[in-house]
């Protein structure tokens, strides 16, 4: 039976790009390390945060390569592979060589908005197919459509290879009802920094992080506090992050956490279109917190 790696602190990686907008891959090579030695548990690569809608075949090829090269086995691998034409993604999992990856992130479907029998042979489809365990993604502030708890319920039971689901409803009742009914085989992980706190005390198992790029080893700190009991430092560093969480987003994803980066030397604060880089108010703003943390 298929076990779950992907606890603890898992990074939703960015993409560095050149001012010229190519990859920069000397970039993500230090991100990797630097995540690696701070803390992080996992690495979630080419989904959202990555900008992988924006990104050629052969660039993420060539990134997963590299991040293979960094990472040395040293933590789990969980690459994205989803969409919204199901036949297109089995083709995908077919055909791609998953070779040095530990698990796929699937997102349900976004714009043709199925229903919830239709979200269930989407997903049954692909664990059908997939030569690795499954993680899916429910995350309807992007696709449209809410997965509801018995749902993913009904798919944890039948489905032993679907082992978890990054849940980035937004609703810690639907969180609460999934961890209630489910299999002692799946898990829960937060797809929202801002709530990763409450959920990891819900039971939910690690978090997808974007603030994780920048501070791993602040976030995963309070992870590793929350898995031991001790609630109250924990919730100190949860607090410490809240009005950073929103700053992070409010430009858009990855917009924010590239702006953190680049104020911390890491990369350049290039975007490609259709996104663009955060506002000059948003990144002072979140300037100013980095230096009252003293992180910059």
């Amino acid at each position: 039976m298929a076990q779950n790696v992907f606890k603890g602190l898992g990074i939703a990686l960015i993409t560095p790009f050149n001012e010229d907008g190519s990859v920069d891959y000397q970039s993500l090579e230090r991100l990797v390390d630097y995540q690696i030695k701070n803390g992080a548990d996992f690495l979630c690569i080419l989904a959202t945060t990555g900008e992988a809608p924006c990104l050629t075949k052969e660039e993420k090829d060539k990134i997963t390569e590299v991040i293979k090269k960094i990472d040395h086995g040293r933590v789990p691998i969980l690459k994205y592979c989803g969409g919204n034409n199901t036949a297109a993604v089995i083709d995908e999992l077919r055909t791609t060589d998953w070779n040095g990856i530990d698990g796929i992130l699937s997102i349900c479907p976004f714009y043709n908005k199925p229903s919830q029998e239709g979200l269930y042979q989407h997903f049954k489809a692909i664990a059908s197919a997939s030569p690795l365990p499954v993680v899916m993604y429910n995350v309807p502030g992007r696709t449209s459509v809410n997965m509801k708890a018995e749902t993913t319920v009904r798919l944890a039971k039948d489905f032993p290879n679907i082992i978890g689901i990054k849940e980035a409803c937004g609703s810690l009742e639907q969180v609460d009802e999934i961890i209630k009914n489910k299999p002692d085989t799946f898990d829960v992980i937060s797809g929202d920094d801002a709530l990763t706190f409450p959920m990891i005390a819900s039971g939910a198992v690690g978090v997808i992080s974007v603030i994780g790029n920048a501070l791993p080893k602040q976030f995963s700190k309070m992870i590793r506090l929350e898995f031991n009991g001790e609630y109250e430092p924990a919730r100190k560093i949860h607090h410490m992050f809240t009005e950073l969480y929103s700053l992070l987003f409010v430009d858009g994803n990855p917009a924010g956490c590239k702006a953190l980066l680049n104020d911390m030397g890491m990369i350049k604060n290039v975007l490609r279109l259709p996104l663009v880089p955060t506002t000059i108010n948003t990144k002072q703003k979140m300037a100013d917190i980095l230096k009252q943390l003293n992180l910059i």
